[in-house]
Formats: C-alpha cells, structure tokens, sequence
C-alpha cells in the first residue's frame, strides 16, 4: 500500500507543477484538474479516509447552498465511481499476473523516446508541428504535445535545435502499456496570414489546421 500510495503522490506532483506552469491550454487544464480530483479521492479510498463530495468540474460542493438529497445523491455517484476504479486496477493486476509480466508492476512508470529528424511538407509559411500519443481505440489524446517550430525555409525556427529535435513522453504507466493500440499522431498548423479578396495580405501569425500524420508507436 505505501508503494502504490506513493506513487499517486509522484502523479500529484508532476500535475501540479503542469497546472502551475501557466503553459496548459485551457480545455487541456481543465482536463487535469478533475484527473487530480480524481486520484486525490482514489487515494482517499484505499486510505480509508472520508469521500469528498465534488461537482462535475471536481470542485467541492458546498454544504450551506447544496440540499441534503443532492448531497446523497453525489456521495453515491461518487463513492460508485470510486469502487469501479479500485475494481479496475484489481482486474489489471490480476490480468498482468495472468500475462507472466511482473515487470509491469502498478509502481512502475514508463517514458518513450523520440527523435525528431525531418519535416518535407510544402507549406510556404511556417508551421507548427504538435506531436502526441493517441488511442484509436478510446479516441482521446493521453499524453501532452511536443511542439516543433518549423519555418518557411524549411529548417526549425531554433536553428541551435536542427539535428537536435528530441522529446521523452513520461509516466507513462502500465495501464497505457497493455492498450491494444498507441499512436504517435503529429496535428500540422499553418501559421502566416490571411488572404482577402483584393489580394493583399493582411495581418500575420494566423494560426490555421493543416494537415495531420501518424503512425502505431506501442
């Protein structure tokens, strides 16, 4: 029990210093803000400690403006959601003991390199390239991007970073490792200005979706 509460107290403190840096868009931060919710009352859980009752976007409700019946009934979704998460994590283990994989012990954490070489894509203005892991088969994103500068001239916008393009997705857990698919998917934003009708071009730095590229990673 200490390992495994140690380790949620490692992803408490890797989101919290991703919701402190200011950098999260904002759809991104309210994201991770119910995942730390989330793991925050899971935690509470397996400690035997008292559920925290909370709304839809994690925060807590309060008890002087929220009726006894409405209490309940959040206490209940809560305290189920809670039990199927804790069933999960108990049908995991079981299926990668099952599997004769102990490496992928529930302490573990793991990251996947990668190493940027090149970018070939006629754009004629720069671009930005968003690099993430993607499951096909839950349609969500679970990592954060990368992100490469890419300028019209066909070389990164930090020209001290060419041949040196280099990123590590980490805490990845073993829960991602049995996933039937992970993509690595790179979204293509065209960044430059906008054409009007007269044919001149005015403002810049318009950020526009371009294209998208990809490929099975894991």
């Amino acid at each position: 029990q200490f390992r495994h509460v140690q380790q949620l107290t490692y992803s408490l403190i890797e989101w919290r210093s991703q919701i402190l840096s200011g950098t999260l868009p904002k759809d991104e931060l309210a994201e991770l803000k119910k995942k730390v919710t989330a793991k925050i009352d899971y935690g509470n859980r397996i400690l035997g400690l008292d559920l925290v009752v909370r709304d839809d976007n994690g925060n807590i409700l309060d008890p002087d403006e929220t009726s006894t019946i409405s209490l309940f009934k959040a206490h209940e979704t809560a305290s189920k959601r809670i039990d199927e998460r804790i069933q999960e994590e108990k049908s995991l283990q079981q299926s990668l003991d099952l599997r004769g994989q102990p490496i992928f012990n529930s302490t573990h954490t793991y990251s996947l390199y990668v190493n940027f070489k090149n970018f070939v894509c006629n754009i004629g203005e720069d671009a930005e390239l968003l690099m993430s892991l993607y499951d096909p088969d839950l349609s969500k994103f679970i990592s954060e991007n990368y992100l490469v500068r890419w300028g019209s001239n066909g070389m990164p916008k930090e020209i001290e970073k060419l041949n040196n393009l280099q990123a590590v997705f980490t805490d990845l857990s073993s829960s991602d490792l049995i996933r039937p698919r992970i993509s690595l998917v790179c979204q293509i934003v065209r960044v430059g200005h906008m054409e009007l009708k007269d044919g001149k071009k005015h403002t810049c730095g318009l950020r526009r979706p371009f294209g998208v590229a990809g490929g099975h990673c894991l």
